[in-house]
C-alpha cells in the first residue's frame, strides 16, 4: 500500500511539473541547446589538440597525424608568443571595455534623457538613433576611413575631411584602438538604449514617490533604488556588448587593430590549432561575464510600496532653454552617427572617381555621374570595369532574394525560441536548471563566429548529412548563432510583466498554458515583434556563415557586399572582369546603399514596435 502511495505521488509530481509550460519549454530546449552549443566547442577543444597536416603543428610535432599538446607550448612561450597571443590579448580586452563604455554612457545617457526628462524631439531623437545599428558594424568603419584617411597619414586616396579642408588626422585617429572602438560604441549604443530605457520607462514609480514622500535625498534614491532596478540591464548590455566586441573581425580588420579575432583569421590556415586555442580564450572570457550576470540576475531586487498607487513616471525638468539645448546637441550627435554615414554613401555613388569632390567648390553638377547606378551595358570600358550599373545587375537582385529568406526564416524561428527561453527562465530563474539553459543558450554568442562555422561545417558536411551550399544550414547555424540577443531581450521584457496578474488568472480556473497563450504572449506582442524585426536585421547583416556554409553563386546580399569592398569579387562579366578586381568606391557605396535601403524603408513603419517593446510589462498594482 505505501509503495503504490508512493508511485502515486510520484505520478503527481510529474503531472504538476508538466502541467507548467515553462518546465516544458526548460526541458527541451536544455536538451537541444546542450548538444547543439556543446558539439561546437568540443570540436573546437579538439582541434587545440589535433595535429593538422601541412600546417606549422605537424612541423613541429614531427608527424603529420595525431595528438599534441605543442599547440599549446608554442603559442605560450615561442618567440612569437608576443605577436600572436599577448598584444592581440591585450588589444581585445581594450577594444571590449572601451566599446562597453562608450555604448553604455552614449545609449545609457539617451536612454534616459528620453525616459526621464522632458527632453524636445524625443520621437524623431529615438528614431534616429537606431540607424548606426541597422547598418552593418563595417560599414561605419568604412565611413570612418572615407572621411578621415589621407595620402600623407595613411597612405591611401584622401577622405572627405583632407580633399576638403587639407586637415590630416594623426594615425592614432585613423587606425588602431580609438577608432575602432569609437565605432563599434556607436554600433552597439542602442542595445544600451533599448535595455536601458526598457527599465527606465517600466519602472515602477511608486519605488521612487515613496523615497520622495519619506524625505530621501534624491542622490541616495539613485544609487538605492534607480540603479539597483537598471543593473540588470546594464550587465546584460556589458555581456552583449562584450562578447560581441570580443569576436568582432570587420572593424578591428578595416581599421587596422590586431585582436584575438583579426589574428584567428590570420593564423588559421597554417596554424591552425593555436588559432583554435585563441578561440577558447575568447569563450573563457565570455563565460566568467556569463557567471557574473548569472549572480546577478539571482539577486534581483524586489520592492514593495504601500504609498498608493501611481499613474506616470516622475520625470526630471531640464529647464525651458535646457529640454532645447540638450536636444539640439543629440541632434547634431545623431546627425553625424546615423544620417552623415547614409549620405556619404549615396554622395560617393555619383563621384566620377573617388575622391572627386570637385563640384562642392565648382558648384558645377555636370561633374556628377549616375553611371554607377544606371550603365545597361558592359562591353565598353566606360570607367565601369566591365560592370553593369547596380540597378541592371542581375547578381545583386539574386544575392537580395536569397538574403530576404533566410532574414525571414531566421528571424520566425530564432525568435520564436528566445522569446520562450525567455519566459521559462523568467518564471524559473532562481532555478538551477534555469540558470544552466540560460547560460547554455548564450555560450554561442561567445564564440567567434567563424571558429562557431568551422565546427557546424564539421557537424552538418559529411557523408552522413551534407547540407554545404544550402540555405537549411545558414538557417541552422544562424538561429543558433543569434538565440542570445532574442532569450535576453525576452528575458528583460518577461521580468517586468507583473506576477500578480498570473496570480489572478490561476485563481480564476485559468491553466499555466491558458496564461502563457492568452496573457503573457498577448502582453509581450511588441517585445517580439522587436526581437523579430532585430533579428531580420541580424541576418540581413550578417556575412561570417555565408562565407563558409556557401559558395559564390547562393551568397547573401551582405557577404556580396564584403567580396565587393574588399575588391575580392566583381559585379558582373562583362570585359573587365577577373577573380580579383578592384573595384571604385563608388561602386562599393553603391551597393551599400542598396543593401541599407530596405531596412531604412521598412524601418518607419515597424517603428512602433520598437517604441511598444520599450513599454512592455508595464502593469501596475
Amino acid at each position: 500500500m505505501k509503495g503504490a502511495d508512493n508511485s502515486v505521488n510520484r505520478y503527481n509530481r510529474v503531472k504538476t511539473y508538466f502541467s507548467k509550460p515553462q518546465n516544458i519549454i526548460l526541458l527541451l530546449f536544455g536538451i537541444v541547446l546542450t548538444f547543439s552549443t556543446v558539439a561546437p566547442i568540443i570540436a573546437i577543444v579538439k582541434d587545440t589538440i589535433t595535429i593538422h597536416p601541412g600546417t606549422i603543428d605537424a612541423h613541429l610535432a614531427g608527424k603529420a597525424s595525431g595528438y599534441t599538446l605543442i599547440n599549446y607550448v608554442d603559442l605560450f612561450t615561442s618567440r612569437l608568443a608576443k605577436t600572436n597571443l599577448w598584444k592581440p590579448l591585450w588589444n581585445t580586452i581594450l577594444l571590449a571595455v572601451f566599446t562597453c563604455t562608450i555604448s553604455i554612457l552614449y545609449g545609457g545617457t539617451f536612454a534616459f534623457l528620453v525616459t526621464r526628462t522632458n527632453l524636445k524631439f524625443k520621437k524623431y531623437l529615438s528614431s534616429i538613433f537606431i540607424f548606426p545599428y541597422i547598418m552593418p558594424q563595417w560599414t561605419l568603419a568604412v565611413v570612418w576611413q572615407n572621411v578621415f584617411n589621407s595620402n600623407a597619414v595613411v597612405g591611401t586616396s584622401n577622405g572627405l575631411l583632407a580633399s576638403l579642408t587639407g586637415i590630416c588626422m594623426p594615425k592614432w585617429w585613423c587606425l588602431g584602438l580609438f577608432p575602432s572602438s569609437v565605432v563599434l560604441g556607436l554600433h552597439y549604443a542602442p542595445f544600451a538604449y533599448i535595455l536601458i530605457g526598457g527599465i527606465f520607462r517600466n519602472m515602477d514609480a511608486n519605488l521612487e514617490e515613496a523615497a520622495t514622500i519619506l524625505d530621501t535625498p534624491k542622490w541616495k534614491t539613485m544609487f538605492r533604488i534607480t540603479l539597483p532596478m537598471v543593473k540588470p540591464a546594464i550587465l546584460s548590455t556589458i555581456l552583449l556588448v562584450f562578447g560581441s566586441a570580443m569576436g568582432s573581425y570587420p572593424v578591428p580588420h578595416y581599421l587596422g587593430l590586431t585582436t584575438l579575432s583579426t589574428k584567428y583569421i590570420s593564423l588559421n590556415s597554417k596554424y591552425t590549432g593555436e588559432a583554435s586555442i585563441l578561440a577558447i580564450i575568447m569563450m573563457i572570457f565570455g563565460v566568467a561575464i556569463l557567471t557574473m550576470n548569472q549572480v546577478s540576475l539571482k539577486s534581483r531586487k524586489n520592492y514593495t510600496t504601500v504609498t498608493g498607487k501611481s499613474g506616470q513616471l516622475s520625470k526630471m525638468n531640464l529647464g525651458k532653454v535646457g529640454k532645447y539645448a540638450i536636444a539640439v546637441v543629440m541632434i547634431i550627435l545623431t546627425f553625424f552617427t546615423s544620417i552623415f554615414p547614409i549620405f556619404s554613401f549615396a554622395l560617393e555613388t555619383f563621384l566620377p572617381n573617388p575622391g572627386d569632390y570637385s563640384f562642392l567648390y565648382t558648384k558645377d553638377l555636370s561633374n556628377l555621374t549616375t553611371k554607377w547606378w544606371i550603365t545597361k551595358e558592359n562591353i565598353t570600358e566606360n570607367g565601369m570595369y566591365g560592370q553593369h550599373g547596380i540597378l541592371y545587375n542581375s547578381t545583386i537582385w539574386h544575392a537580395f532574394a536569397g538574403t530576404l529568406l533566410v532574414a525571414v526564416c531566421c528571424a520566425l524561428i530564432a525568435g520564436t525560441i528566445g522569446t520562450l527561453i525567455g519566459y521559462a527562465v523568467a518564471k524559473n530563474r532562481r532555478s538551477r536548471w534555469a540558470s544552466y539553459v540560460n547560460g547554455v543558450a548564450f555560450l554561442p554568442y561567445l564564440m567567434p563566429s567563424i571558429a562557431v562555422g568551422a565546427a557546424f561545417f564539421i557537424l552538418f558536411s559529411n557523408e552522413k548529412i551534407n547540407l554545404f551550399n544550402t540555405y537549411t544550414l545558414l538557417i541552422i547555424a544562424g538561429t543558433i548563432k543569434y538565440i542570445p540577443f532574442a532569450s535576453r531581450s525576452a528575458l528583460n521584457s518577461m521580468l517586468q510583466i507583473s506576477n500578480e496578474i498570473e496570480e489572478a488568472a490561476l485563481i480564476d480556473g485559468l491553466g499555466y498554458f491558458g496564461i502563457l497563450r492568452r496573457i503573457v504572449l498577448p502582453l509581450s506582442t511588441a517585445a517580439i515583434a522587436t526581437i523579430g524585426l532585430y533579428y531580420a536585421v541580424f541576418f540581413w547583416n550578417d556575412w561570417f556563415n555565408s562565407l563558409i556554409y556557401l559558395k559564390s553563386d547562393q551568397y547573401p546580399v551582405m557577404m556580396f557586399l564584403r567580396n565587393i569592398v574588399n575588391g575580392t569579387m566583381v559585379i558582373g562579366t562583362g570585359s573587365g572582369s577577373a577573380e580579383k578586381t578592384t573595384i571604385a568606391i563608388s561602386v562599393k557605396s553603391a551597393v551599400i546603399i542598396t543593401s541599407t535601403v530596405p531596412i531604412i524603408v521598412i524601418y518607419p513603419f515597424l517603428q512602433k514596435f520598437f517604441v511598444k517593446g520599450l513599454t512592455i510589462g508595464g502593469v501596475k498594482g
